[in-house]
């Protein structure tokens, strides 16, 4: 028997419908009278939204969702309607539909084909509307509606002139902020003061200041904005911008790490916590008069507490813990009485088997960079000379974070040490860090990865013969970096709806996704005056290189990273004769939703996985 099998035999195989198929329940959320519980929860094997008395009992399920399941829902400010939003095999435009709970009717409120909706704002004060921004009139950009749930009647209440990229509403529900994309990459947050005045410039971040600035909410009384700035400083500050003289008062800063979560009082918007965002998130209590309840719900727990929903009278909270080793519990806490009252675990399946902890660790770059990142090593298995899998996060712009992690745990399980790093480029560490990752795809981005594999390699940690590199989206793309750039480092690569060619993705992006052309183009390149840059870091123009296995998987409605993409690197490997094996879901996007579809590829992935590296497979 191979070596990494025997060293965790003992530890029970974990199921692959425990990991990655439907949780039990999930997301629950009380209404806003307090009165009702809401959550999601199979129906007939699809997640759908399920309502009961509040003290979680007798719940029923009130969606009838038969395809894709349920992801996301709210409720409406009058506890009357519960809301969702779904799309069409993972197109991702999204409809709005409402359901209620008086009569069980569901109604479709945005029935447009090939348009994608977003909520922009709901009010306790105005029960009947919502908000929302829609790309009917253009597919390019979304203009601002109201809707009234009586009737289902919008109303365009703010036109997009063409360069905004998103809404913003004070406190009394009026459109007074847009973000617009500069010619040049950068941002500028513009400001009215009434819905008929004209609107003007408050503040321009360039885009060396953007990706760690930004607004987050209007103050009360409507003359300030909380916003986090990186102007003159590395870091996203959190402050107030005063929306008269455009001058920006600092609240909280890290020299290192963007100001992350704010959390503001839903009816004052007085700044009540904000949270920092290191190797786990750093909580700072900034209203005092809840200080009790921060300390109350610490105790409850050792995971990272959220606050997943408040009634109108913020008497009630439903709150959720992070946890990296275990499942996710959840509690309804009273704040008159500081007593919190469990719900549920959302997994609770997961309580039977030994789950792997993730370990913070960080290393140096070639070039003089620290990068942090997290280690989750198989349970029961000694810390030498492991099959190692590094599992990259897509995005790029966005980070891993400390928490219950199903791949990582699926990954330990079979055997392997899992890898994440969170590479240049990589949001939440300081502008100059993302920005360090420009023009750096295939570049000083991948060569992040691979000094964190020699790191680990040169801590005894990793066998150097049996590396994989795996992701999604840019993760994807990061592993056929691998596989064409460095083919002598890793044993296998698994790429899942990562672009193959960045001269067709990038004149491939979503219409909607246009108006962040210049910043593309800043980041990654510009396909019309960079081509040959762009097939220098395109891993389809070096598939002669590849020596090793690959695993390709596609959703073929993907809009972001086209099928093209995929099927321009098989049709390569076909003609080449290059060992390979491909996986298209017809009824996925950029991702797989329907827990069959991921069992399906996770069932294929390990096999690969422990065909080539050697870990173990579920049987």
């Amino acid at each position: 028997m191979n070596t990494a099998v025997k060293a965790v035999e003992d530890v029970e195989i974990i199921p692959k419908d425990v990991l990655f198929g439907n949780p039990v329940k999930a997301a629950p959320t009380l209404s806003p009278d307090g009165r009702h519980l809401a959550y999601l929860a199979p129906d007939e094997g699809v997640l759908n939204v399920w309502v009961g008395p509040a003290d979680g009992s007798g719940a029923k399920p009130v969606t009838r969702d038969r395809e894709r399941g349920i992801r996301n829902y709210f409720w409406s400010e009058d506890s009357r309607y519960v809301m969702y939003q779904q799309d069409q095999g993972g197109n991702e435009n999204w409809r709005l539909y409402a359901v209620d709970l008086r009569d069980g009717a569901t109604r479709d409120l945005t029935p447009y084909e090939g348009v994608q909706v977003r909520v922009v704002d709901i009010h306790k004060d105005r029960p009947d509307e919502i908000l929302f921004s829609m790309n009917k009139e253009n597919p390019q950009h979304h203009d601002v509606y109201r809707l009234y749930l009586s009737n289902g009647k919008t109303e365009l209440i703010a036109k997009n002139p063409g360069h905004f990229a998103g809404w913003m509403t004070d406190a009394d529900s009026k459109v007074r902020a847009a973000l617009a994309i500069t010619e040049d990459g950068g941002e500028e947050l513009l400001v009215r003061d009434t819905e008929s005045s004209p609107w003007r410039s408050i503040v321009k971040w360039t885009q060396d200041d953007s990706s760690s600035s930004g607004p987050i909410a209007f103050t009360k009384d409507g003359r300030s904005m909380y916003v986090r700035d990186a102007r003159d400083y590395n870091s996203g500050r959190l402050g107030l911008l005063d929306l008269t003289t455009g001058k920006f008062r600092v609240i909280a800063q890290d020299p290192q790490y963007d100001i992350a979560g704010v959390q503001l009082h839903p009816d004052t918007r007085v700044l009540e916590l904000y949270a920092i965002e290191k190797d786990r998130p750093h909580l700072v209590v900034q209203d005092p008069s809840i200080q009790p309840d921060v300390d109350a719900l610490k105790k409850l727990h050792d995971g990272d507490f959220f606050i997943n929903s408040r009634t109108h009278a913020d008497d009630m909270w439903v709150v959720g813990y992070h946890d990296d080793d275990g499942p996710m519990p959840y509690y309804v806490y009273d704040r008159k009485s500081r007593q919190a009252k469990f719900i549920f675990h959302n997994r609770p399946d997961l309580s039977r088997y030994r789950l792997a902890p993730m370990e913070p660790f960080e290393y140096k770059t070639r070039d003089g960079l620290t990068v942090h990142g997290y280690l989750s090593f198989p349970p029961g298995k000694p810390r030498k000379n492991l099959p190692t899998v590094l599992n990259v996060h897509g995005g790029p712009w966005v980070r891993d974070t400390w928490g219950y992690d199903a791949e990582a745990q699926w990954l330990a399980n079979r055997g392997y040490l899992c890898v994440q790093v969170n590479y240049r480029g990589s949001s939440g560490y300081g502008k100059d860090f993302v920005n360090a990752g420009d023009k750096e795809w295939g570049g000083r981005m991948h060569d992040d990865l691979v000094d964190a594999v020699k790191h680990i390699i040169d801590k005894g940690y990793a066998d150097p013969k049996r590396v994989a590199i795996y992701g999604g989206s840019y993760g994807g793309y990061a592993a056929l970096v691998g596989a064409t750039f460095t083919p002598e480092l890793f044993a296998c690569a698994v790429d899942i709806v990562g672009p193959s060619n960045l001269l067709t993705f990038i004149r491939s992006v979503p219409p909607y996704w246009e108006v962040y052309l210049s910043q593309f183009y800043r980041r990654v390149g510009n396909p019309e005056t960079e081509e040959a840059f762009l097939r220098e870091r395109s891993p389809l123009f070096r598939v002669d290189n590849i020596r090793k296995p690959l695993l390709i998987a596609q959703g073929a409605n993907d809009p972001r990273v086209k099928q093209a993409e995929s099927e321009q690197i098989v049709a390569a490997l076909r003609e080449k004769g290059i060992d390979h094996e491909y996986m298209l879901f017809p009824d996925e996007g950029h991702g797989f939703a329907k827990p069959d579809n991921r069992i399906k590829f996770y069932t294929h992935a390990e096999r690969f996985l422990a065909k080539h590296l050697g870990g173990r497979a579920e049987a």
